[in-house]
């Protein structure tokens, strides 16, 4: 067999070689999409609290939070499994909740052979999209669960009014 013919263009093509490959080749397709994956996965990672790696826009931070908002009030429920209470800081400045506080080990660390646990310190900071009564603010800690619960201001309780609609009713009119 000639080596030409192994050569997917000619002399006379204007054709280079990564255009040929960009226009038809799947396997080049595939080689694209697997690093624009990889590029999105890592575009936005920063160390997260424990020193582990965590995509901030993907996954979240530690500790993992549940935000409930009712006509009365805002709730966030924080997930602090293996904490007391005396461990955990929570503060409000600003519109912004601040979880803070240190997991710490109860073994020495050359007592450990191998961990998939995360120990140090941490903080969370939940911007809140409410007006909220500071002063009545209350949080509870029960089962590892953090639970701080803000009454809404007069002026944040939702002053909504329903409209009904009517399903006979003709569009063209205006």
């Amino acid at each position: 067999m000639n080596m030409r013919d192994l050569i997917p263009w000619g002399r006379q093509s204007q054709m280079t070689p990564s255009r040929f490959r960009e226009e038809g080749d799947p396997f080049m397709t595939l080689h694209r999409e697997m690093n624009r994956l990889f590029d999105d996965a890592f575009r936005n990672f920063e160390i997260a609290p424990f020193g582990s790696f965590s995509g901030a826009g993907r996954m979240g931070g530690w500790p993992h939070v549940e935000v409930i908002e009712t006509d009365k009030d805002v709730r966030v429920s924080a997930e602090l499994p293996g904490m007391e209470d005396k461990d955990v800081e929570v503060l409000m400045g600003d519109g912004v909740l601040t979880i803070r506080g240190e997991k710490k080990s109860e073994i020495e660390d050359k007592d450990r052979a191998f961990s998939e646990r995360y120990y140090g310190r941490f903080e969370r900071r939940i911007p809140l999209a409410w007006d909220v009564e500071e002063d009545k603010i209350d949080a509870s800690f029960r089962n590892g669960v953090l639970t701080v619960t803000m009454p809404k201001s007069a002026e944040a309780k939702p002053n909504v009014k329903r409209i009904a609609v009517n399903a006979n009713a003709d569009s063209t009119k205006h």
